[in-house]
């Protein structure tokens, strides 16, 4: 029997320009608004991300927040 979608948690979020573009692009082809689309991706997390360039990722992002803020 499938899970029943329930949201159960309402959190404030801050992201980027880039972040939220490509959140509302992805949530519009996948047919989700951008809160399904969100809880889509963290529940299947480790199957959507490429393990072999994540850590490098992170790292370039957290290298440049600082500047990013400003």
């Amino acid at each position: 029997m499938p899970k029943r979608f329930r949201l159960t948690r309402r959190f404030p979020v801050a992201m980027t320009e880039d972040g939220y573009r490509r959140l509302k692009r992805f949530s519009q082809e996948a047919g989700l608004d951008e809160g399904e689309a969100l809880s889509f991706l963290f529940e299947h997390f480790d199957s959507v991300i490429n393990e072999d360039t994540f850590a490098h990722r992170l790292r370039l992002f957290n290298s440049e927040l600082e500047a990013r803020k400003k």
